[in-house]
């Protein structure tokens, strides 16, 4: 599968505050995760899929918080979609702190500046499919802000342009 070539996204969500009846309470933290796999699913209802390692954070996360971001990474953020799919990572807090990046207002997750296109969904449905969870979600809000480049593509094990 390393030979066929895919889009890089940034998928992100906001973790629900750990007491949502105190007002005082802090707030829960942004989590992102590098995708490969994801894809639209549907045009009516405008429908996406994204593939998510069983277990992991953002498949925990997804399965209590219905509300997540995607952004569709431009060829110069090689940067961001790296940052995100290390493993062993320091605090996706820290990784957030530098990236310029605005707040969705369906999702409340963030979507990066200088993305080709965000998106905001609601989970629909979650199917196990092997070690991965396939996360679909109905489209809130989409946008196509005017970014320079093309896209981030992922070929053979490394991050490539179009060229």
């Amino acid at each position: 599968m390393s030979r066929l070539a895919s889009g890089v996204v940034l998928v992100t969500a906001q973790e629900p505050p750990l007491d949502a009846t105190d007002p005082h309470a802090p707030g829960g933290e942004d989590v992102g995760m590098t995708a490969t796999a994801f894809l639209s699913v549907s045009l009516d209802p405008p429908l996406v899929m994204v593939s998510v390692r069983e277990g992991s954070r953002m498949d925990d996360l997804l399965d209590e918080q219905p509300l997540w971001a995607v952004s569709v990474l431009s060829e110069n953020q090689r940067h961001v979609a790296g940052r995100f799919a290390m493993k062993g990572r320091i605090s996706d807090r820290l990784l957030f702190a530098d990236l310029p990046h605005i707040r969705g207002e369906a999702s409340g997750a963030p979507l990066m500046e200088g993305a080709l296109a965000t998106l905001e969904c609601r989970t629909e449905q979650r199917v196990t499919a092997g070690d991965h969870t396939l996360v679909i979600g109905r489209v809130l809000t989409a946008t196509a802000p005017h970014a320079d480049g093309g896209p981030l593509a992922y070929f053979r094990g490394r991050y490539r342009r179009l060229d």
